[in-house]
């Protein structure tokens, strides 16, 4: 097998040489006891010999493997090969070895910018004192990052000296490109949050939530966006059957169309949460709340499937799992790449998942079921959230509209 090596072919050298020669065997084993399938473990350490020969070249030792290294040999990687995102994902198993062993500065794994520290702290306040699950601090650290980037160097002196017109000025500008409303809701919600942090503890004079500008937007201004049946049943069809991670994919993708589940309580579910006796599935919503929904013969029929089927064996207690060693549980990212994959093959432009909870309450709506027993499927807390689905009961809507008088204005 060949490598591209600067900008001339060589081949594939036997064993790691160069600055990370030393440690070999010791990624190779850690790998193996972390789980990682032997092709796995094969590609890191392919990556492993490439990236040492990158620093040979360079002159490098192991102690000098920088973050911004890291990023320059990728650039080197996306410039010879189109094969990046793949070369990142090996990477990063080896470096986390090295990381551990001491053999490379921690700051590789970890950042080690200003910016990172701040979204490190400003994350484990979330997770400590606003007990806001991992999703939610997710949402919060990116929109945050936003922020915190578009200040000058050094970001200490910058934020000692923020003032309201910097905010308001920052939030007019970014909201003003937000993809929709929701989006530029999300960053004011960050921002604000991030803006109390900062001066909590101290990094900023004095608060300044005030300084961020709200939102215009109307609760119930817009329709829910559902999808018509051709539509959902050409997204259930569209993983590939023949695989198990397109067999995982339509699991996956039954339990969000047949239940309405927001992406990330899917993610969540466990083992434990499927009572095959009660036909029951309990699922962990917003509010930390543990709800309980009837399991339909077509959702367990997919779940069993899976779970007898093409489910790794392992300790993890999630349902859904990756495909590859280490197996990992989904995370919401996760689920919202099954669903866009499953509408390019569809030939549906990409849509997030909760568009399949829209879709499944106008079904039950146009189906007969009064509004308050679509907001219990939906488990939501308040009626307010469920009365936007009013809007497409357009029989029911018939009954409200007058008829239009007789020699009206023209």
């Amino acid at each position: 097998m060949d490598v591209i090596v600067g900008r001339r072919r060589g081949p594939l050298p036997l064993v790691v040489t160069g600055p990370l020669a030393p440690y070999e065997s010791l990624v190779c084993a850690e790998l193996a006891s972390r789980g990682y399938a032997a092709s796995s473990v094969k590609d890191a350490v392919r990556m492993m010999r490439r990236l040492s020969l990158w620093m040979d070249r360079r002159e490098l030792v192991a102690a000098g493997l920088t973050p911004a290294r890291v990023e320059e040999f990728l650039a080197f990687r996306r410039a010879v090969c189109s094969s990046e995102p793949v070369a990142r994902r090996s990477l990063g198993a080896v470096i986390r070895v090295l990381r551990h062993a001491s053999a490379i500065p921690v700051s590789v794994e970890a950042g080690g910018n200003p910016v990172q520290k701040v979204l490190a702290d400003y994350g484990a306040y979330l997770r400590g004192e606003r007990a806001m699950a991992a999703a939610s601090v997710r949402c919060y650290c990116v929109q945050a990052r936003k922020f915190l980037a578009a200040l000058p160097t050094p970001l200490d002196e910058s934020l000692a000296r923020l003032d309201a017109a910097q905010v308001t000025m920052f939030m007019v500008r970014h909201t003003a490109d937000a993809d929709s409303v929701w989006s530029a809701k999300a960053l004011v919600t960050a921002v604000r949050s991030l803006l109390r942090y900062l001066h909590v503890d101290g990094r900023i004079p004095v608060a300044l939530t005030a300084a961020v500008p709200s939102v215009a937007g109307w609760r119930l201004g817009s329709l829910p966006r559902g999808l018509e049946t051709r539509q959902v049943s050409a997204l259930l069809t569209a993983s590939d059957p023949d695989s198990s991670a397109g067999r995982r994919d339509r699991a996956v993708l039954t339990v969000l169309a047949r239940l309405g589940l927001r992406g990330a309580e899917v993610a969540a579910l466990q083992l434990g949460d499927i009572d095959w006796h009660a036909g029951e599935i309990a699922v962990r919503g917003k509010g930390s709340r543990v709800e309980r929904l009837p399991l339909t013969a077509e959702v367990g029929e997919a779940l069993s499937d899976y779970l007898m089927k093409d489910r790794p064996r392992c300790s993890a207690t999630a349902v859904f799992l990756t495909a590859r060693a280490p197996y990992q549980a989904l995370t919401g990212a996760c689920i919202r790449a099954i669903m866009g994959r499953a509408c390019e093959r569809a030939g549906l432009p990409r849509l997030g998942a909760h568009r399949l909870r829209h879709t499944l309450a106008t079904t039950i709506l146009r189906a007969g079921a009064p509004l308050p027993e679509v907001g219990q499927v939906l488990r939501h807390r308040s009626q307010l959230s469920t009365t936007i689905y009013a809007k497409v009961d357009h029989e029911a809507l018939r009954t409200l509209a007058q008829p239009w008088p007789q020699g009206g204005a023209r």
